[in-house]
């Protein structure tokens, strides 16, 4: 009996070690580029129309719809753990001999660990569901693999992510699967369409790939770093024991990986080696880069190369799923040791208490709103006491007039959005029918309302966030239509 049990209790073990805060009491996570309050306004940002480029849709435009019902962090708790498991599940589907390095691999890595201390928990979600994608894809299981597919598609890099593993590895369904791929991308690429026919925000690209370049860890270099499916641009962001040398047993990890490629599929190893490459050719030639993002700006989703990495992380799996008992014990020794403290540096993402004043939010009654004097980045504080910016989270429940203005080293990588740079010069002339026309309706100063116009409540385009919720019913109904037409 216990050899049956065994793989659900491990599995149940990786996955609470690294989503344990998910499960504490808080009525807000907000942590670097997590924020998620309670409630979500249905505003047009969070659809994907905002004053900047629609980089967290269908993401938020769900969070809001979901909150009309429930808070929004229940959801957030449901996707983080539900995606963890999925991983530890494709990875038992995809081991061969050996699933216990195989799921301790899929669940607790480098990537994930250093995406959710950095606050980009979709991105984690993401690199999960890939490791379900390739099992269920290479199984010929195609739907569970769409489902998958269709979770990672919360976050656009995760839907570009899912587009090239599901293409890659879902046999006889690819030219389907390449459609829905491209489906699930509609809520961020149709607002990124519109945005390309208007003058953008400008942007230094070569600041902006210096500030988002993958960066070495301890011991590692920044090529190592990468081929541990670690190498996180922000170093505040990593695990301590990653800083403190311990990621030299990456080497150990990526040594037993090398052992066990022979055993691993070629669609898999052709991933690993488009996002290993991608991720290594944007560190080494970073001015090919940014001349790029200067001439398609929507290439600027490429400045974080190092997410690239995790398209290799299904063959880093399945590589470890194929040792033999030797080397399975010398990869979990390994895998503790790469990052020991893993499961108490994600502490920092336990949630807090609710920093948003409903009093405040009930009297903008949807109304776009400029804050004189409110940053787009806050600090938060631990519990631990470590401190760290944050995403205002007044800008996921308010129709916010958003900067987006970002400042590394003193260097402005991004320029301010141009409807806040006017709203900010009209509001100092105290020029009301200025902030009239750009469509602002109140002006808050010190946590209350000090001024307000006529402008109207700006609607909401859910339309498109709607239209993604219901791909999985259209699909659905696709094969059922299909299957009485075969009878």
């Amino acid at each position: 009996m216990f050899r049956r049990a065994w793989p659900v209790l491990w599995g149940t073990a990786l996955v609470l070690a690294v989503t344990w805060p998910f499960l504490l009491p808080g009525s807000e996570f907000l942590w670097r580029d997590m924020a998620v309050p309670e409630t979500f306004g249905l505003t047009p940002a969070n659809f994907g129309a905002g004053d900047l480029a629609a980089r967290a849709a269908p993401q938020d435009g769900v969070f809001a719809l979901f909150s009309t019902l429930l808070p929004a962090p229940f959801l957030l708790r449901a996707l983080v753990i539900s995606a963890a498991a999925a991983a530890a599940w494709g990875a038992w589907l995809l081991a061969r001999s050996s699933p216990a390095p195989a799921m301790f691999l899929a669940v607790i890595n480098p990537f994930t660990v250093e995406r959710l201390l950095q606050g980009q928990w979709s991105l984690a979600v993401a690199a999960w569901l890939l490791v379900l994608l390739t099992a269920a894809g290479l199984r010929g299981r195609p739907y569970l693999a769409w489902a998958a597919l269709f979770g990672a598609s919360l976050t656009p890099t995760g839907a570009l992510l899912g587009l090239a593993t599901g293409v890659a590895t879902v046999k006889g369904r690819r030219l389907a699967t390449a459609g829905l791929g491209l489906a699930v991308c509609i809520p961020w690429l149709v607002p990124g369409l519109i945005d390309s026919l208007h003058p953008a925000p400008l942007s230094d690209a070569p600041s902006s790939v210096a500030a988002f370049a993958p960066r070495a860890e301890a011991g590692t270099g920044t090529l190592g770093s990468l081929l541990q499916l670690g190498g996180l641009w922000n170093a505040d962001a990593l695990p301590a024991s990653r800083q403190a040398g311990f990621a030299v047993f990456g080497f150990g990890v990526l040594a037993c990986v090398l052992v066990g490629l022979r055993r691993v599929s070629w669609p898999l190893l052709a991933l690993g080696a488009a996002g290993l490459g991608g991720a290594i050719a944007c560190w080494l030639l970073p001015d090919v880069l940014a001349s790029v993002i200067d001439a398609f700006p929507g290439a600027g989703i490429l400045r974080d190369s190092g997410k690239l990495v995790a398209l290799a992380l299904p063959a880093y799996v399945a590589a470890l799923g194929a040792l033999d008992r030797r080397g399975i014990v010398t990869a979990l020794v390994c895998l503790v040791l790469q990052m020991p403290d893993a499961a108490t540096s994600v502490s920092v993402l336990a949630p807090r208490e609710s920093s948003i004043d409903a009093r405040l939010v009930g009297e903008l009654s949807g109304r776009a709103t400029f804050f004189a004097d409110r940053p787009s980045l806050v600090e938060v504080t631990a519990q631990d006491g470590t401190r760290a910016p944050a995403v205002d989270p007044y800008s996921k429940a308010v129709a916010q007039v958003a900067s987006g203005e970002l400042v590394v080293d003193g260097q402005v990588v991004d320029a301010p959005s141009p409807r806040w740079v006017a709203a900010r010069a009209a509001w100092e002339a105290r020029d009301t029918a200025e902030l009239e026309r750009l469509g602002i309706g109140a002006i808050v100063e010190d946590g209350r309302v000090v001024a307000a116009t006529n402008a109207p409540a700006p609607r909401a385009p859910w339309v498109l966030t709607v239209a993604w919720l219901l791909l999985p019913l259209a699909v659905l109904l696709v094969a059922a239509f299909r299957r009485a037409s075969a009878e």
